[in-house]
């Protein structure tokens, strides 16, 4: 094993300078204000969890859990995500207070990496949470909320897709011939690995009917406008089917009465590495980022790991991807700057305190401590001088 260098950080994880850090602050009061007035109130949970308990339900893979020992020998994990520690609070407290329940978070979550890769092991995420409604409206809810808040963070180019995650179980159910199958063609889903879907499907020595079913399913029921367009994928024979498809289309209709029908795309080939989904599920694209900056859906299924039955749904954004499209215009605080020197330090002080008792983030400096002001005074949004003379040189 190599020695750990001095400045060496460990695998994945990252320093947030001050400008990256003020610009996930900023995202943080937006939300804040966002979520509240829409009626969520902010929870914050344990950085630190059980294994037993929020590492085994949280469908994160074992392998990208952080985990710990205590004193007592039990294991601990690094919260993998959020939306099952705030799980645990609500069906052990926060339920028997209020029902639906709507929840709102800011946090930093952990997902251990095998190798460096560019991605990070520590990441900020914000979201909320609806538990204890099991309609349409609360995943119609969802869906809104998202595309309001993106809208709210000055982001106009971005698109929505959803899917079912009970739908497509039972339609690759349909189509194949054993679980076994099943499982492996929905591995493929979640990695999006369309080619070796199709490469997959051709060694089951399934029919020429069998396999052209499977291969036109993914080529046809994704990212198509119109929920109409999946309707020849489902049995109508199919009580359940048809029941989950009419819950889609009643969907559209509450995002189409919200205007989002050109925002939104439907793919009924939509999965995720959350085994818990058990209904609708969505995610969140925009333009200038190579990756999903949020996703969410109906989680009903991990209720039940925490012996409830009530519904639930939610979703969440990545802070990191968000500042990635977000325009520097909607996230750059005014910051003054005054340069001063030795005979009028006392001008400067009462001059930056009557600009910060107006509000005004304002910095003070001594002319001659900085060696190259050009470079510094980049950082502020207006820069005044204070010194003999006037003008901006000694």
């Amino acid at each position: 094993m190599t020695p750990i260098r001095k400045f060496e950080k460990p695998l994945g994880m990252r320093d947030s300078f001050p400008l990256m850090n003020e610009k996930k602050e900023k995202v943080r009061d937006i939300g804040r204000q966002f979520f509240q007035a829409r009626g969520y109130d902010f929870i914050k949970t344990p950085t630190v969890e059980y294994y037993e308990t929020i590492g085994k339900a949280s469908a994160i893979t074992d392998s990208s859990l952080f985990k710990l020992v205590d004193r007592q020998g039990e294991t601990l994990v690094l919260r993998p995500d959020m939306t099952t520690p705030i799980v645990r609070v609500a069906t052990s407290k926060l339920l028997k207070e209020q029902i639906p329940l709507r929840l709102a978070y800011f946090a930093n979550v952990f997902r251990a990496q095998e190798h460096e890769g560019g991605r990070p092991a520590e990441f900020e995420q914000m979201g909320i949470e609806l538990i204890g409604d099991q309609s349409v409206y609360a995943d119609a809810e969802m869906i809104i909320t998202a595309s309001e808040f993106v809208q709210e963070l000055g982001i106009n180019e971005y698109r929505l897709t959803v899917g079912h995650a009970g739908l497509l179980q039972s339609l690759l159910a349909q189509m194949t011939q054993s679980e076994a199958q099943e499982k492996e063609l929905h591995k493929l889903l979640v990695e999006k690995n369309m080619v070796g879907f199709e490469e997959t499907v051709r060694t089951y020595g399934l029919s020429e009917e069998e396999e052209n079913n499977l291969i036109d399913f993914i080529g046809q029921a994704s990212n198509v406008q119109s929920i109409e367009q999946l309707q020849p994928f489902i049995d109508e024979m199919n009580h359940q089917q048809m029941n989950m498809f009419s819950y889609l289309n009643n969907l559209s209709l509450l995002l189409e009465n919200a205007s989002l029908s050109s925002m939104v795309t439907y793919d009924l080939t939509l999965t995720s590495e959350m085994s818990y989904y058990t209904g609708m599920l969505f995610e969140v694209f925009a333009s200038g980022s190579g990756f999903v900056v949020g996703n969410g859906g109906r989680y009903d299924g991990l209720l039940e790991e925490f012996n409830s039955d009530v519904g639930a749904t939610g979703f969440g954004l990545r802070v990191d991807r968000l500042l990635e499209v977000i325009k520097p215009s909607t996230i750059r605080e005014s910051h003054t700057l005054l340069f001063f020197d030795e005979a009028n330090y006392l001008e400067a002080v009462k001059e930056a305190g009557m600009l910060r008792s107006q509000g005004m983030r304002t910095t003070i400096q001594h002319l001659k401590s900085v060696e190259d002001r050009q470079a510094f005074q980049t950082n502020f949004t207006d820069v005044r001088w204070l010194i003999e003379g006037g003008g901006t040189n000694e």
